[in-house]
């Protein structure tokens, strides 16, 4: 659904952002560098299995104090369920990550209906995500 990427890019571009594409085994990957006051990028994307399904969201790195805090937790599993319950309360779904030798905790606002997919509802979910990667880069820094 080459579509949803060509409007996705014109929507972005329209709006003032400068885009990268990258490859991925999505359907399609666009990265939007330095979006929120943490320099995390902004990822957006189209899953495989699930054409028609937009995918927004940030990953925030743990730095260096709360990496090292983080290989020392003898129950990860607890950490990893306050920061979902967290993402939870901010609406926001999150999924945990190993790259580059970092834990990344990643956040997301998925457009799934079809009255989701345009311009305008689009352009509202962008300061949507920063805000709630903002706000989950801050509980991290308070919390660990």
């Amino acid at each position: 659904m080459s579509n949803l990427r060509d409007s996705v890019e014109r929507w972005l571009v329209q709006d003032g952002y400068s885009i990268t594409e990258t490859k991925t085994e999505d359907n399609f990957k666009i990265i939007v560098k330095n979006i929120d006051a943490f320099s995390n990028d902004l990822e957006i994307f189209e899953p495989k299995q699930q054409a028609g399904v937009l995918v927004i969201g940030v990953k925030i790195p743990l730095k260096g104090k709360q990496m090292m805090r983080y290989n020392q937790l003898n129950e990860k599993e607890n950490f990893e369920k306050k920061m979902t319950d967290f993402c939870s309360s901010i609406q926001a779904i999150n999924k945990f990550f190993d790259e580059d030798g970092m834990k990344k905790v990643g956040v997301y606002i998925v457009l799934d209906k079809k009255e989701q997919l345009n311009q305008p509802s689009f352009i509202a979910t962008l300061p949507k995500i920063i805000e709630i990667s903002e706000k989950t880069a801050q509980f991290l820094f308070k919390s660990f």
